[in-house]
C-alpha cells in the first residue's frame, strides 16, 4: 500500500478506492513481542486527493493472537477500527491554511505514502490492557499461590474497611495510650 506522490495525481478528482489484503504477522510480531500470530489484515476504505493535502479514511480487521493477561495462555482477539489520517508534503505544509491542527498531520519525509506503516501503528494502539480467554471471563477466580493472591480493587478496599474494625494489637495498644496522653498535654 505504497504510492508516490506524482501517482497519486492521477486520482485527484475521483480518488482512490482502497480493499487489500496485508500480512503484516511478521513486522508486528518484531515490533511488539507479545503478538503471537495476526490474520491477514484486510483494510477498505478510500484515499482522497487534492493539491492541498492527501486524506485517507480506512477500515482495518484483523485477529491478532496474544497472551492471556491473567494466564498466558494464547487469545485471539478480534481488532477493528477506523483510521484517518492526513498526510501533506513539506510544501503543502508550508502552504497550509491558518488553523489547521499541526498535530494532525503527517508530514510526508519522501514523496511516499506507505500506509500499511500507519495500519500497523495502528493496530498496536487497538491491542486492549487486559487480554482474558472466554473461560477467565466467565469465571471471577483471579490466581493464587503460596502465600500470594491477586484480588479486584474492589476486594481489596473491602479488606481495608474490615481492617480498620479490627481491634488494635495489644502490644500496640499501650503504645497508643501513651501517645494519647502526650498529645493531650
Amino acid at each position: 500500500m505504497k504510492w508516490s506522490v506524482q501517482e497519486l495525481k492521477k486520482f485527484k478528482d475521483e480518488g482512490l478506492i482502497i480493499d487489500e489484503i496485508l500480512d503484516l504477522q511478521e513486522s508486528l510480531k518484531a515490533r511488539d513481542t507479545d503478538v503471537l500470530a495476526v490474520s491477514p489484515v484486510h483494510v477498505t476504505g478510500h484515499l482522497t486527493v487534492n493539491t492541498t493535502e492527501f486524506i485517507a479514511v480506512l477500515n482495518v480487521e484483523c485477529t491478532v493472537t496474544l497472551p492471556s493477561t491473567r494466564s498466558l495462555t494464547p487469545v485471539e482477539v478480534p481488532v477493528n477500527f477506523m483510521l484517518d489520517e492526513v498526510y501533506m508534503t513539506q510544501e503543502q505544509f508550508n502552504h497550509r491554511e491558518p488553523g489547521v491542527d499541526d498535530d494532525l498531520i503527517m508530514i510526508l519525509e519522501k514523496d511516499l505514502i506507505d500506509l500499511s506503516e500507519a495500519v500497523e501503528d495502528y493496530i498496536l494502539l487497538n491491542i486492549p490492557l487486559q487480554i482474558l480467554s472466554e473461560e477467565e471471563e466467565e469465571q471471577a477466580v483471579m490466581p493464587t499461590g503460596q502465600d500470594w493472591e491477586v484480588i479486584s480493587e474492589e476486594e481489596f478496599l473491602r479488606r481495608q474497611e474490615d481492617a480498620k474494625g479490627d481491634d488494635l494489637n495489644p502490644q500496640l495498644a499501650k503504645l497508643q495510650a501513651l501517645l494519647d496522653e502526650n498529645s493531650n498535654e
